[in-house]
């Protein structure tokens, strides 16, 4: 009976810990190896949202640089913008919340303002002087308009500019066409400058692009009441800008009259030429586009060496929406979090691109 009840007795305590400890180390074997696989599929997802938000945000402010400047194909003021006045300003401009236009407030890293002239058939002239104050413009029917509609191309709610070859200009929203009278009705600020028969009247794209660094959004403003964001967790935005060393000779007013270029005479007053500094073009700084010689007037004032800007670098960051993914490195986060490192770390994402607008370059 003795030997049967050792072959029928059960595991020592010895037996039960060494069982237990291996147990143990296959088991924590095992979810060491799936730790990082659970962690990958965590970051992809974030890493991929950033590539995302990138890419919005790059595209929408390369699109918008490769049109700045385009400027009307009908009238008598046709050609690229630049050559009546800066279609590229570094700060935001509009109705509300603007920039100083002078001094080196005026010139914001982290703002841009772009202006183009659209696809648009809603171009014209005006067809009579037209004082500062006014709140309409008479101008000048357009041709191929059915009876009835001789301004078929504006609507209400369009934004529309009135420009000519002295550097000024004015903007503001239709608010009523009168076809048969030839008026475009506006309830906007007074115009800055008288203009003459034969100003141009166009519609005008023009948005300002900014950082709201307290948010962390790009921004997409549109000069009246549109103020939206185009992507979340951009937390830097910089533009640097490359002009033409060359003094710029447009605008070129009529006989009689004085600009930022000319004095009344027609001699050229404005600025010096310059060194290239970066290939063909010159680093345009803040300290040079902030201390004039200035064009136009009002708040659509602007410094001269705008008329020379040729090419926009432009730097874009952003970061991933959780801070659990960020971590304590200030070269890799400019907003640090509290990821330790290893699967669960996502540095910034940075890019940088040049864009040289093509129609600031159809003379180069």
């Amino acid at each position: 009976m003795s030997p049967a009840r050792r072959a029928d007795a059960g595991f020592t305590l010895t037996e039960l810990l060494i069982s237990t400890a291996i147990m143990l180390t296959v088991t924590g074997a095992i979810f060491s190896l799936m730790a990082p696989s659970q962690g990958t599929a965590q970051v992809q997802p974030e890493v991929a949202d950033m590539q995302q938000r990138m890419r919005v945000g790059n595209e929408t402010i390369f699109k918008e640089l490769v049109m700045a400047g385009a400027g009307p194909y009908q009238g008598a003021t046709t050609g690229s913008l630049v050559n009546f006045f800066a279609p590229i300003l570094p700060r935001r401009t509009g109705q509300t919340s603007a920039d100083p236009t002078r001094g080196l407030a005026s010139v914001k890293t982290d703002a841009i303002t772009l202006s183009y002239i659209p696809n648009s058939y809603s171009q014209t002239t005006i067809s009579s002087p037209m004082p500062n104050v006014s709140a309409e413009l008479k101008v000048e029917q357009q041709t191929n308009c059915p009876k009835g509609r001789e301004l078929c191309g504006f609507e209400v709610g369009m934004q529309v500019i009135i420009f000519d070859t002295s550097g000024n200009y004015d903007t503001f929203i239709i608010t009523q066409v009168q076809d048969a009278a030839g008026h475009l009705q506006h309830r906007q600020q007074p115009l800055n400058y008288p203009y003459q028969t034969g100003a141009q009247i166009t519609q005008i794209v023009s948005n300002t692009y900014y950082l709201n660094r307290t948010t962390n959004k790009l921004m997409r403003y549109n000069g009246a009441t549109e103020d939206i964001a185009i992507a979340d967790d951009v937390v830097d935005l910089r533009f640097a800008y490359y002009g033409d060393p060359a003094p710029p000779l447009l605008p070129k007013p009529s006989a009689g009259i004085a600009n930022c270029l000319y004095d009344a005479a027609g001699n050229y007053i404005g600025p010096a030429a310059m060194t290239a500094t970066d290939g063909s073009l010159v680093e345009l700084t803040a300290d040079v586009l902030s201390d004039g010689p200035f064009c136009g007037t009002g708040p659509n004032e602007f410094d001269a060496d705008l008329l020379r800007v040729r090419k926009v670098r432009v730097s874009l960051r952003v970061q991933t929406a959780s801070v659990a993914f960020r971590g304590a490195d200030t070269n890799l986060f400019m907003k640090p979090g509290s990821a330790r490192g290893g699967q669960r770390y996502i540095p910034d994402y940075g890019l940088t691109f040049e864009v040289a607008p093509r129609n600031l370059n159809l003379t180069r």
